[in-house]
């Protein structure tokens, strides 16, 4: 039987984890979160909703954030493969304006935790890719925003073939730019 392991980001608070894992004949069995063992990782989460969303090869969903009623979330994938990406918006924070990429799939079970500040978002790189999240806030899509997935500055090293353009929604598509996210105040 594997046990927890946690292992620390570039970014300040995030957190790469994989989760608890036993198989044998019959199966297997996971346990994917323990709120206490978390909180003694300094994880201080809390679950507030859970959400799940499939997407098609190609689908790039972000990047997302909340300025009010901001949400920590747990993200893993149930089935297929993503590249996710963390940008740290928090302004007084050492990584401001840092990412970090990670690929989670159903394979790797790996998990990724992402603190209450940072735009969220992930690239689908199977045919097609189940994702779930637990989220320590409520969603409010008044307080909704995000900063552009192929922003100048940001320079994010999505794993893209030559000259494949990623599937967006209309709404990610207009997302400000790094600079207008932090001319609007921001965090």
């Amino acid at each position: 039987m594997a046990a927890f392991e946690f292992q620390t980001a570039a970014l300040n608070g995030v957190v790469e984890i994989t989760p608890f894992y036993a198989r044998d004949a019959r199966g297997y069995c996971m346990k994917w979160f323990e709120k206490d063992l978390f909180s003694d990782q300094g994880i201080p989460f809390s679950a507030v909703e859970e959400l799940e969303s499939r997407s098609e090869r190609g689908t790039l969903r972000g990047l997302h954030l909340q300025l009010r009623y901001s949400q920590d979330k747990l993200v893993r994938v149930l089935s297929g493969e993503v590249y996710d990406v963390a940008v740290d918006l928090r302004r007084a924070s050492d990584t401001f304006g840092m990412w970090a990429g990670f690929s989670l799939s159903a394979e790797n079970r790996r998990m990724l935790y992402i603190p209450k500040g940072f735009a969220h978002g992930f690239l689908v790189r199977s045919r097609e890719a189940v994702v779930h999240y637990l989220c320590g806030g409520r969603y409010d899509p008044d307080s909704e925003t995000g900063v552009r997935w192929n922003d100048p500055e940001l320079r994010i090293h999505w794993p893209l073939e030559p000259g494949e353009r990623p599937f967006l929604s209309p709404r990610d598509q207009s997302l400000p730019s790094f600079a207008e996210f932090r001319r609007r105040g921001g965090l």
